[in-house]
């Protein structure tokens, strides 16, 4: 008898999913986080999971995944620590100057973010190494000794070395890596050319960075879970999720925390596919509303879209990551009034404390609030009792926003779901509409523990006509964590034309790739039957400044597979920008290898009709305001649980479960399909 848990923890609250080997059962538990120091609830969610589950201890826990956000968190606030830079002489400013654009083109007062590592923590070193990876000028050993007790006198907890080219030839991190260990043991140290060994150098050293940045924090964070953890008998060794959809170990974590930065809501994409992929779905846009944020991606084929950049707060961040989008648009969401007096909405959030007024703690209207003066959340208490509501604490809330407006109550709180469900839209479009994909090609998957509360609003606004909610839509990412492999990106920058004649150099690349992904199988004793490898290759018409990944096949790289990745960059490159140049020189540029190692999975169970009526489903009624049924409209409450495989719902209607709550708006058409997800057909064109 055996459990395998996955927890992911959000700004309101801690999710935890709980798959029982032994019964194929799945339970799901929610507790508030606890944002000073979220392994408290982590701990105290897993003992409740077992008290909920019942007769079951810590110790049966033969797989236990983490997804968070305690590296992101520190980013944001700038609580990482005390960082010095070490770079090749005359690069110092780098980290500052970057790449000369403004942030905001027709802001004349937009600034840009303060750099982690101020100017007086950047050193210099003489050193030079060209292009082709000769040495020019030998690095300066005496100049990196005095340059490391500088950093040490100056207090550093953290050291980053980046130096100019260092991808090609990593000899001289490696002994200023060295040096550090000799003169400074308990510096953590972030090498770029170990972080991210590819071109551009003030990607790179933004990357290396910020890795080095929060690296002791995202450490001591993981060291102590996995401490209290063992303590309370665990007796498995710890994963945590990274950007790119898959698990490591702790310890793996440890020492490459800028992997972790969409560590939280990537699980939730891996697990949605793969259950869209069972329900016949496969082409989706995934859509997590938590408490503080809503995250959406694009899934073509079963696939997640992945990407190797992002910005996070005007900081770039290289890492293989999935192409997720984040906007501050949660159920903790903060309403407010502008200077125009305009009803806005976030991106500051309510969080976890004081949370939304209802809750009993706050004072400020949000969405959530919103959708308890609506009645589309239960007025008396959420989480099946767990959390009890204050259904006039919010009607205080909406209404002090409602008085300035000259609004009721009740329009007020229809305007906010308004203004969140543009909000929400228009992040959609961007991994869509602006990257060639129509939206109306697509099934809207809701999740998190808002997602399904405003979805059918959004397919709305979308264009959209169909809508999956999974079963346990509040808890998914944390149910992902169950039903993702364990992952690790190698990647070299190696520019040269993709011509017939690159055959052999393509070759060389992806075996020095594979070499270090099969070291990387045996260091984590990854059985041989386990392992699988995939490739891609970012490719670009010569001249050009950016890239567009394609997939390469496995086997060997021969002329004809080198023509076939230059049609899919050809497609790719129409598909984003709207032309193709086909009598252009192509250039491959960056090679990429990802390994993956299965692990055993939470199964997707299939049911069948079991000869319930769905009426017996139906455990009350509630007036719910519906503008496009003039006002307050009685609407049936379904409980999910009583759901039956095949029942049908004509809209209005809420169906409500412990961790979210779903409307369905008039003429919305909902069918409960055979893995127990609720399929929604949207049947008006408009929305109010």
């Amino acid at each position: 008898m055996s459990l395998r848990i996955g927890v992911d923890t959000g700004g309101t609250f801690t999710d935890l999913c709980a798959f029982d080997e032994s019964t194929g059962q799945v339970h799901v538990r929610k507790v508030s986080s606890t944002p000073d120091d979220p392994g408290r609830a982590i701990i105290q969610g897993v003992h409740e999971l077992l008290d909920q589950i019942g007769g079951r201890t810590i110790d049966e826990i033969s797989y236990f995944a983490h997804g968070t956000t305690v590296g992101t968190n520190a980013l944001l606030t700038g609580r990482g620590v005390r960082t010095g830079l070490i770079t090749t002489k005359g690069f110092r400013d780098l980290l500052e100057l970057g790449r000369g654009r403004r942030p905001h083109m027709y802001d004349l007062q937009a600034d840009k973010s303060e750099p982690f590592v101020p100017r007086d923590l950047r050193l210099e070193v003489t050193e030079r190494v060209r292009h082709d990876g000769r040495v020019e000028i030998p690095l300066d050993l005496d100049e990196v000794r005095a340059a490391v007790q500088e950093l040490k006198r100056h207090g550093v907890e953290s050291i980053a070395v980046c130096l100019l080219y260092s991808y090609v030839r990593p000899e001289h991190e490696q002994e200023i890596g060295r040096i550090i260990s000799e003169e400074f043991p308990e510096a953590y140290v972030s090498l770029s050319s170990e972080v991210l060994p590819e071109f551009r150098e003030f990607e790179r050293l933004s990357t290396v960075v910020t890795n080095a940045y929060v690296g002791p924090v995202v450490a001591r964070y993981l060291a102590l879970l996995r401490r209290n953890l063992a303590d309370a008998g665990l007796k498995c060794l710890p994963h945590v999720t990274q950007s790119n959809g898959g698990i490591i170990p702790f310890p793996t974590a440890e020492e490459l925390p800028v992997r972790l930065v969409l560590s939280g809501p990537s699980t939730g994409v891996v697990g949605a596919a793969a259950i869209t992929s069972a329900a016949g779905s496969p082409d989706i846009i995934t859509f997590d509303m938590g408490g503080t944020s809503s995250d959406v991606s694009l899934v073509q084929n079963g696939t997640p879209k992945v990407t190797s950049s992002m910005e996070l707060d005007g900081r770039p961040i290289r890492s293989p990551m999935l192409d997720i989008h984040t906007v501050g648009a949660g159920g903790g969401s903060i309403a407010w009034i502008d200077s125009g007096n305009h009803l806005r909405v976030g991106p500051a959030s309510a969080g976890a404390y004081p949370g939304p007024a209802c809750y009993g703690n706050g004072l400020e209207a949000t969405v959530t609030d919103a959708n308890v003066v609506l009645q589309v959340l239960n007025p008396e208490y959420l989480l099946n009792g767990q959390l009890k509501i204050d259904a006039q604490a919010s009607h205080r809330a909406i209404k002090a926003l409602a008085d300035p407006l000259g609004l009721t109550v009740q329009e007020t709180a229809q305007g906010i779901i308004r203004v969140v469900t543009a909000n929400m839209a228009r992040a959609i479009r961007v991994i869509s509409v602006q990257r060639g994909y129509d939206p109306r090609d697509y099934v809207l998957v809701p999740f998190g523990g808002a997602g399904p509360l405003h979805a059918s609003r959004l397919a709305l606004e979308l264009g959209s006509s169909r809508i999956l909610v999974p079963e346990t839509p509040g808890a998914q990412s944390a149910l992902g964590l169950l039903m993702t492999d364990i992952r690790s990106d190698f990647m070299r920058t190696q520019i040269m034309l993709a011509s017939p004649a690159a055959t052999t150099d393509f070759n060389k690349v992806f075996t020095e790739l594979t070499d270090n992904a099969s070291e990387w199988f045996e260091e984590e004793g990854i059985e041989e039957h386990r392992r699988s490898l995939s490739r891609r290759v970012e490719m670009r018409y010569a001249g050009q400044n950016y890239e567009l990944a394609v997939d390469a096949p496995d086997g060997d790289i021969t002329a004809a597979v080198i023509g076939e990745l230059i049609g899919s960059f050809q497609s790719a490159h129409d598909r984003m920008y709207g032309y193709s140049a086909n009598e252009e020189v192509v250039e491959a540029v960056t090679f990429r290898v990802q390994a993956i190692a299965t692990v055993p999975r939470a199964d997707l169970r299939r049911s069948a009709f079991e000869g319930r009526a769905v009426e017996t489903a139906v455990v009350g009624t509630r007036e719910v305001y519906l503008p496009e049924e003039g006002g307050y409209t009685p609407c049936p409450v379904y409980d999910r649980s009583l759901l039956d495989v095949g029942h049908r719902i004509v809209g209005p209607a809420i169906v409500e479960q412990m961790d979210t709550t779903t409307l369905l708006l008039s003429s919305d058409v909902c069918v409960v399909d055979d893995l127990r997800n609720l399929v929604i057909e949207i049947r008006r064109s408009t929305s109010e």
